[in-house]
């Protein structure tokens, strides 16, 4: 199975969604933000793992949207806490309608996706489902490290790194483990994929945080700079705070503490970012964890040849401008 075909499907099913027509108002927002452009990587992952090992990949088809909801779950209520004003180049559901409604539809989304995870045709649900709350757990222990980390000057990068383990990482690594158990893997086979999913995370993140610096607006979505102006702790800044030293530090702490002139201090943090060779370090680290996934997939005891879409999207995600 290729990604294109693996999309197909997921788009299909959102699709086919059946709202309740009798309150709209909570409703509309979920179709809204899952009916924007996405790249929905992570259910095609799902699809994906399912077919290493089983040809049919319809019994995944559920697990995967699951998925696909919980994640759009995750993103609407992380617009509210970032005051972000655009998702996909288009206006965040707070925006669109209000905060209010944002986190009271975010709330019915997490509902609809156990809802979906109900529906896998699994035998053993209950490692599914143990997958899936474990997995909701640890991204909501990511967020508030986010959170309690904007308060802090510094954190280390293995501060950062555990932080992007859990808010991002392991949802990719899930979302394969759980295509890969629904079609049949043994439990070698599952952890490799699950490896292969959780550090493509941590250079999937590493890459968005570079794209919030230096992405092109018109491509990436969104406005660049919103992570510095939220004081956001980046693979950037904690690296620029690492190496920072005399006039730069002290002006970086100055940026870091100055939130009345927004325009002058993403362009005066980017400055910072460029002297300190910043853009460069971030790339070194992404491609350390790209090769370390490639290795956990080339592990999967499947031959080559069938793992060459997942191989094609590590490489496509690291790559994107988007």
């Amino acid at each position: 199975m290729q990604l294109l075909e693996a999309l197909e499907i997921i788009n299909k099913e959102i699709k086919f969604i059946d709202y309740p027509r009798s309150c709209s108002g909570l409703y509309d927002p979920i179709a809204y933000i899952l009916a924007l452009k996405g790249k929905k990587i992570r259910p095609a992952l799902t699809l994906l793992a399912c077919n290493l090992f089983c040809d049919d990949v319809e019994k995944a088809k559920n697990m995967a949207l699951a998925w696909e909801i919980f994640h759009n779950f995750t993103l609407m209520h992380d617009d509210v806490m970032d005051k972000a004003e655009l998702r996909r180049g288009q206006l965040t559901v707070h925006k669109k309608w209000d905060e209010n409604s944002a986190i009271l539809s975010g709330d019915a989304m997490l509902i609809l996706s156990y809802m979906y995870l109900a529906k896998s045709s699994f035998n053993n649900m209950k490692i599914l489902l143990d997958l899936f709350s474990d997995t909701a757990a640890k991204i909501c222990e990511g967020q508030q490290l986010d959170m309690e980390y904007e308060k802090r000057t510094t954190i280390t990068e293995k501060e950062y790194i555990e932080m992007v383990h859990l808010k991002t990482a392991v949802m990719m690594g899930a979302c394969l483990k759980s295509g890969a158990i629904i079609g049949g893997a043994n439990e070698n086979d599952r952890q490799n994929l699950y490896e292969f999913g959780v550090r493509l995370g941590i250079a999937f993140q590493i890459k968005d945080d570079w794209l919030d610096v230096y992405g092109n607006p018109d491509v990436f979505g969104k406005k660049t700079g919103g992570d510095i102006l939220c004081n956001k702790k980046t693979f950037l800044l904690v690296t620029a705070l690492e190496t920072a030293k005399n006039d730069d530090k002290e002006a970086l702490l100055y940026w870091l503490g100055n939130d009345s002139q927004p325009d002058e201090k993403i362009s005066e943090i980017r400055r910072l970012y460029d002297k300190l060779s910043v853009k460069e370090k971030t790339q070194s680290m992404l491609h350390y964890y790209y090769r370390q996934a490639i290795s956990a997939l080339q592990d999967v005891s499947v031959e080559m040849a069938r793992k060459k879409s997942l191989e094609k999207i590590a490489e496509d995600l690291i790559k994107r401008d988007y």
